[in-house]
């Protein structure tokens, strides 16, 4: 569900639900209502999610199980970084 989505990308980061509230401009109690399936976020908030978590909206309305990451305004080295580390990660998961 997209509660506990947005609940798992805002631990990632770690951060509580004043700090997200404050980074995307609304209410804690707006965070608190989405991440106990009280309230769905607008359409406008599940863009706005999805821009500032760097993932898709279709990953936090589960309509797809890849977590995407944003590679654009990096060099072409940068991306072959990312990708061996994204390798590196799958790799150790195994382990």
């Amino acid at each position: 569900m997209i509660s506990d989505k947005i609940k798992e990308l805002r631990l990632s980061l770690n951060m509580n639900q004043v700090e997200l509230a404050n980074k995307i401009g609304v209410t804690k109690q707006c965070i608190s209502n989405w991440e106990n399936a009280n309230i769905m976020p607008s359409v406008d908030m599940v863009i706005t999610l999805a821009k500032f978590f760097n993932v898709s909206s279709d990953y936090l309305l589960e309509l797809s199980t890849n977590d995407t990451v944003s590679l654009d305004g990096l060099s072409d080295v940068q991306k072959g970084h990312v990708k061996l580390i994204i390798e590196d990660l799958k790799s150790n998961k195994k382990n």
